[in-house]
Protein backbone atom coordinates (compact mmCIF):
# COMPACT_ATOMS: atom_id res chain seq x y z
CA UNK A 1 0.00 0.00 0.00
CA UNK A 2 1.05 3.41 -1.10
CA UNK A 3 -1.57 5.97 0.55
CA UNK A 4 0.89 8.31 0.99
CA UNK A 5 1.77 9.08 -2.16
CA UNK A 6 1.50 11.97 -4.28
CA UNK A 7 -1.32 11.58 -6.81
CA UNK A 8 -1.67 13.44 -9.96
CA UNK A 9 -4.74 15.53 -10.37
CA UNK A 10 -7.40 13.04 -11.63
CA UNK A 11 -8.62 13.16 -15.03
CA UNK A 12 -11.06 10.07 -14.76
CA UNK A 13 -11.84 7.63 -12.46
CA UNK A 14 -13.35 4.08 -13.84
CA UNK A 15 -15.40 2.02 -11.37
CA UNK A 16 -15.63 -1.75 -12.84
CA UNK A 17 -17.65 -4.39 -11.20
CA UNK A 18 -19.79 -7.29 -11.50
CA UNK A 19 -22.24 -9.60 -8.46
CA UNK A 20 -22.44 -7.40 -5.38
CA UNK A 21 -20.99 -4.07 -7.06
CA UNK A 22 -24.46 -1.98 -7.36
CA UNK A 23 -25.32 -2.16 -3.90
CA UNK A 24 -21.83 -0.65 -3.10
CA UNK A 25 -22.33 1.85 -5.64
CA UNK A 26 -26.28 2.63 -4.23
CA UNK A 27 -24.48 3.34 -0.75
CA UNK A 28 -20.90 5.26 -2.46
CA UNK A 29 -22.77 7.74 -5.24
CA UNK A 30 -24.80 9.44 -2.46
CA UNK A 31 -22.03 10.53 -0.65
CA UNK A 32 -19.61 12.05 -3.62
CA UNK A 33 -20.15 15.74 -3.91
CA UNK A 34 -21.94 16.65 -7.21
CA UNK A 35 -18.93 19.08 -8.27
CA UNK A 36 -15.98 17.14 -8.70
CA UNK A 37 -13.47 17.86 -12.21
CA UNK A 38 -13.07 14.75 -13.21
CA UNK A 39 -15.48 11.69 -15.15
CA UNK A 40 -17.06 8.74 -13.59
CA UNK A 41 -16.95 5.59 -16.11
CA UNK A 42 -19.28 2.88 -14.55
CA UNK A 43 -18.77 -0.40 -15.99
CA UNK A 44 -20.39 -3.69 -14.77
CA UNK A 45 -21.38 -6.76 -15.97
CA UNK A 46 -25.22 -6.51 -17.13
CA UNK A 47 -27.46 -9.01 -19.42
CA UNK A 48 -28.22 -7.48 -22.60
CA UNK A 49 -31.61 -5.55 -22.05
CA UNK A 50 -32.56 -6.79 -18.86
CA UNK A 51 -31.08 -3.73 -16.72
CA UNK A 52 -31.66 -0.52 -19.38
CA UNK A 53 -32.91 1.40 -15.99
CA UNK A 54 -29.54 0.86 -14.08
CA UNK A 55 -28.86 5.05 -15.26
CA UNK A 56 -32.39 5.65 -13.81
CA UNK A 57 -31.52 4.07 -10.86
CA UNK A 58 -28.49 5.32 -10.41
CA UNK A 59 -29.32 9.13 -10.84
CA UNK A 60 -31.97 8.68 -7.95
CA UNK A 61 -28.73 8.38 -5.67
CA UNK A 62 -26.58 11.73 -6.71
CA UNK A 63 -27.15 15.02 -8.14
CA UNK A 64 -24.56 14.22 -11.15
CA UNK A 65 -25.67 14.02 -14.75
CA UNK A 66 -25.98 10.24 -15.06
CA UNK A 67 -26.44 8.61 -18.55
CA UNK A 68 -25.49 5.85 -20.79
CA UNK A 69 -22.62 6.36 -22.86
CA UNK A 70 -23.07 6.74 -26.67
CA UNK A 71 -20.46 6.06 -29.36
CA UNK A 72 -18.34 8.77 -29.81
CA UNK A 73 -19.22 10.99 -27.04
CA UNK A 74 -17.19 13.60 -25.61
CA UNK A 75 -15.74 12.70 -21.93
CA UNK A 76 -16.86 15.29 -19.70
CA UNK A 77 -15.63 16.42 -15.97
CA UNK A 78 -19.02 15.94 -13.44
CA UNK A 79 -20.87 13.06 -15.59
CA UNK A 80 -20.89 9.78 -14.52
CA UNK A 81 -20.94 7.56 -17.52
CA UNK A 82 -22.82 3.74 -17.85
CA UNK A 83 -21.09 1.10 -19.96
CA UNK A 84 -24.26 -0.44 -22.43
CA UNK A 85 -25.57 -3.76 -21.66
CA UNK A 86 -23.46 -6.11 -24.47
CA UNK A 87 -20.70 -3.70 -25.76
CA UNK A 88 -16.98 -3.24 -24.71
CA UNK A 89 -16.18 0.76 -23.66
CA UNK A 90 -13.38 1.87 -24.60
CA UNK A 91 -11.37 5.17 -24.01
CA UNK A 92 -9.77 6.65 -27.61
CA UNK A 93 -6.91 8.82 -27.76
CA UNK A 94 -9.29 12.34 -28.35
CA UNK A 95 -10.82 11.50 -24.89
CA UNK A 96 -14.09 9.92 -26.57
CA UNK A 97 -15.89 6.51 -26.05
CA UNK A 98 -16.11 4.35 -28.63
CA UNK A 99 -18.53 0.99 -28.19
CA UNK A 100 -17.22 -2.15 -29.56
CA UNK A 101 -18.67 -5.96 -30.13
CA UNK A 102 -16.01 -7.94 -30.44
CA UNK A 103 -15.83 -11.21 -28.14
CA UNK A 104 -16.53 -11.47 -24.80
CA UNK A 105 -13.19 -11.13 -22.18
CA UNK A 106 -14.10 -13.41 -19.22
CA UNK A 107 -17.60 -14.25 -20.05
CA UNK A 108 -18.21 -10.56 -20.29
CA UNK A 109 -19.49 -7.59 -22.59
CA UNK A 110 -18.65 -5.10 -21.56
CA UNK A 111 -15.41 -6.13 -19.71
CA UNK A 112 -13.77 -3.88 -17.22
CA UNK A 113 -10.09 -5.06 -18.38
CA UNK A 114 -11.54 -3.02 -21.99
CA UNK A 115 -11.77 -0.36 -20.46
CA UNK A 116 -9.39 -0.22 -17.86
CA UNK A 117 -5.94 -1.16 -20.34
CA UNK A 118 -7.75 1.65 -23.09
CA UNK A 119 -8.26 4.19 -20.87
CA UNK A 120 -4.38 3.43 -18.93
CA UNK A 121 -3.01 4.40 -22.55
CA UNK A 122 -4.98 7.70 -22.68
CA UNK A 123 -4.81 9.06 -19.00
CA UNK A 124 -1.99 7.63 -17.62
CA UNK A 125 -1.03 9.07 -14.24
CA UNK A 126 -4.11 10.53 -14.23
CA UNK A 127 -6.68 7.84 -14.19
CA UNK A 128 -7.76 6.09 -10.56
CA UNK A 129 -10.00 2.84 -11.32
CA UNK A 130 -11.36 1.18 -8.56
CA UNK A 131 -12.36 -2.39 -8.71
CA UNK A 132 -15.56 -3.85 -6.51
CA UNK A 133 -17.37 -6.94 -6.03
CA UNK A 134 -17.46 -9.78 -8.21
CA UNK A 135 -17.51 -13.54 -9.31
CA UNK A 136 -14.85 -13.49 -12.09
CA UNK A 137 -10.70 -11.96 -12.43
CA UNK A 138 -12.17 -9.24 -15.03
CA UNK A 139 -10.31 -6.14 -14.36
CA UNK A 140 -7.11 -7.88 -12.98
CA UNK A 141 -5.53 -7.83 -15.92
CA UNK A 142 -6.57 -4.18 -16.43
CA UNK A 143 -5.48 -3.01 -13.38
CA UNK A 144 -2.05 -4.16 -14.44
CA UNK A 145 -2.36 -1.80 -17.69
CA UNK A 146 -3.37 0.60 -15.06
CA UNK A 147 -0.43 0.53 -12.51
CA UNK A 148 2.40 -0.05 -16.23
CA UNK A 149 0.87 3.40 -17.01
CA UNK A 150 1.27 4.83 -13.78
CA UNK A 151 -2.26 4.92 -12.71
CA UNK A 152 -3.79 4.45 -9.50
CA UNK A 153 -4.83 1.16 -8.62
CA UNK A 154 -7.96 0.84 -5.79
CA UNK A 155 -10.24 -2.55 -4.86
CA UNK A 156 -13.05 -2.68 -2.39
CA UNK A 157 -11.43 -4.33 0.20
CA UNK A 158 -12.70 -8.08 -0.21
CA UNK A 159 -13.72 -8.65 3.46
CA UNK A 160 -16.39 -6.21 2.64
CA UNK A 161 -17.36 -7.72 -0.68
CA UNK A 162 -21.06 -9.43 -1.50
CA UNK A 163 -18.71 -11.73 -3.97
CA UNK A 164 -14.46 -10.94 -3.17
CA UNK A 165 -13.29 -13.40 -5.48
CA UNK A 166 -12.92 -10.04 -8.00
CA UNK A 167 -11.13 -7.34 -5.55
CA UNK A 168 -9.11 -10.99 -4.29
CA UNK A 169 -7.91 -11.82 -7.14
CA UNK A 170 -6.52 -8.33 -7.77
CA UNK A 171 -5.13 -8.26 -4.02
CA UNK A 172 -3.22 -11.42 -5.15
CA UNK A 173 -1.91 -10.31 -8.67
CA UNK A 174 -1.68 -6.42 -8.59
CA UNK A 175 0.02 -3.69 -6.81
CA UNK A 176 -2.79 -1.99 -4.85
CA UNK A 177 -2.63 1.49 -3.89
CA UNK A 178 -5.58 1.50 -1.89
CA UNK A 179 -7.87 -1.43 -0.40
CA UNK A 180 -10.80 0.55 0.94
CA UNK A 181 -14.12 -0.17 2.76
CA UNK A 182 -17.10 0.71 1.26
CA UNK A 183 -17.91 3.59 3.98
CA UNK A 184 -14.34 5.10 2.63
CA UNK A 185 -15.13 4.68 -1.10
CA UNK A 186 -17.07 8.06 -0.95
CA UNK A 187 -14.98 10.00 1.06
CA UNK A 188 -11.61 8.23 -1.00
CA UNK A 189 -13.31 9.72 -4.36
CA UNK A 190 -14.20 13.30 -2.87
CA UNK A 191 -10.51 13.65 -1.53
CA UNK A 192 -8.88 12.98 -5.29
CA UNK A 193 -6.94 15.83 -6.31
Amino acid sequence: MEEDRLMEKCKALIIGGSAGSLDVLLKVLPVVRPDISFPIIIVVHRKHGTDSLLPVLLSTRTEMRVKEVDEKEAILAGTIYIAPSDYHLLIEQDQTFSLDYSEKINYSRPAIDATFQTAAEVYRSQLVCLLLSGSNADGVSGLKSVKIWGGTTVIQDPETAQVAYMPAQAKLNVQIDYELSIEAIGDFINLLP
